[in-house]
């Protein structure tokens, strides 16, 4: 009974064992789910190119921009009527009884080295040369569309002014008739010379960009536009009386005064037209 109960549990036991070592379908754990991935957000590109600004930075710009703008033109005015007070001394002499001695005297003449107030008059030539630089350097080239060559021309007055002032005639050759011989033989020191080209200089670069103004505003009926042709009509009338006063020896200052009238409105004509161009342009970038 013992020995069959053994060999039956050797049995069982073999079976078991059997089982154990037969292949069958595995069994795996189940998996735990993972947490998700958070996405991350997705690195732009780089894209070449000119970079471009918006909002507050785009406002701030503009902003700079405009204050540069008003800076520039502020500077403009305030040179251009310093420059034109100091170029039109002129107006003062009536104010002094026996300064001029005769309406044939040209106001050059004045600032003969030796001269009551000579060499304040001379100063203020230069003066007025300088300032008028600085007003239409400021004022910029570009500020009139097509208005390059007139810029230059009037760049070009105001440096003929500024030697007129640093070299003063030796002379008066408008109410001296030895003067005016010498002047004729080229007797004379080189300032005088040096003087007389820098006033055909001066007439010649503001009647040049008279034209190119008036060529430029053809058909307009501008304010600045009228003034152009108003001039270049006075000047047409103008330039052969000069010459007649110079030739006979009668009237040159009060031609001289009248000239001198007409480049004070040529100048002031031309900064307000560059200062209103300047900031008309202004507006329509900022729209």
């Amino acid at each position: 009974m013992i020995a069959g109960e053994g060999v039956g549990n050797l049995e069982l036991r073999s079976r078991t064992m059997a089982q154990r070592q037969a292949p069958g379908p595995r069994v795996t754990a189940p998996v735990p789910a993972t947490a998700p991935v958070p996405a991350t957000a997705p690195v732009p590109a780089t894209v070449s190119g000119p970079a471009t600004t918006s909002g507050p930075a785009t406002t701030s710009g503009l902003a700079t921009a405009s204050r540069r703008l008003r800076a520039r033109l502020t500077v403009t005015w305030i040179f251009a009527i310093a420059g034109m007070l100091a170029y039109n001394w002129w107006l003062l002499v009536p104010l002094k009884p026996g300064l001029m001695t005769s309406p044939s005297e040209l106001f050059s003449n004045l600032e003969v080295t030796g001269q009551p107030y000579a060499t304040v008059m001379q100063h203020l030539d230069l003066l007025s040369g300088l300032l008028l630089l600085v007003a239409f350097a400021a004022a910029g080239s570009r500020s009139i569309p097509g208005g390059r060559p007139e810029w230059l021309a009037m760049l070009v007055f105001a440096v003929g002014g500024s030697l007129g002032g640093l070299f003063p005639e030796v002379c008066a050759d408008g109410i001296n008739a030895r003067c005016r011989s010498l002047e004729w033989r080229f007797q004379l020191p080189v300032s005088q010379y040096v003087h007389d080209c820098a006033g055909i200089v001066e007439f010649s670069a503001i009647t040049v960009a008279l034209l190119l103004a008036v060529w430029r505003t053809r058909g307009g009926q501008s304010r600045t536009a009228r003034i152009y042709r108003a001039l270049a009509v006075g000047a047409l009338v103008a330039y052969p009386l000069l010459g007649l006063a110079y030739l006979v020896n009668r009237l040159g200052g009060v031609m001289e005064a009248v000239f001198f009238a007409g480049f004070t409105v040529m100048v002031l004509t031309q900064v307000v037209e560059r200062t209103q161009a300047a900031g008309r342009n202004r507006g329509t970038r900022a729209g």
